[in-house]
């Protein structure tokens, strides 16, 4: 859904029946909050590394970008697609990935999302 902010979002729920699959999540929290919890398919490049780590994210897949709350991924996923990356941010962030019983890992075990 292309929003007229030229914003591309994608719901948790859907970001969640695509993670295990074939979609590329790039996490863009800083290391404490991935270390709080984050998704186990999940790739880390902190927001503040993106620049200098940009040839880590693929060109062929789409990327799903996720954050705390939907606003740090949401200007990651402009700033890939203008790179020509097929990039779209969850909306919602952890957060909602949580709210829609997504799977976190926190410490190294898996648990189940309230």
């Amino acid at each position: 859904m292309t929003l007229d902010n030229g914003s591309t979002q994608v719901s948790a729920a859907a970001a969640i029946a695509a993670a295990p699959a074939d979609a590329w999540l790039l996490d863009v929290r800083e290391r404490d909050e991935w270390a709080q919890g984050h998704v186990p398919t999940a790739h880390l490049i902190p927001m503040s590394e993106l620049e200098g780590r940009v040839a880590e994210v693929p060109l062929e897949d789409v990327i799903h970008v996720i954050c705390h709350s939907g606003s740090r991924s949401d200007s990651v996923a402009r700033w890939l697609r203008a790179g020509g990356r097929d990039a779209v941010n969850v909306e919602g962030g952890m957060m909602a990935w949580m709210s829609a019983g997504g799977v976190v890992v926190v410490d190294g075990a898996d648990s189940a999302s309230a």
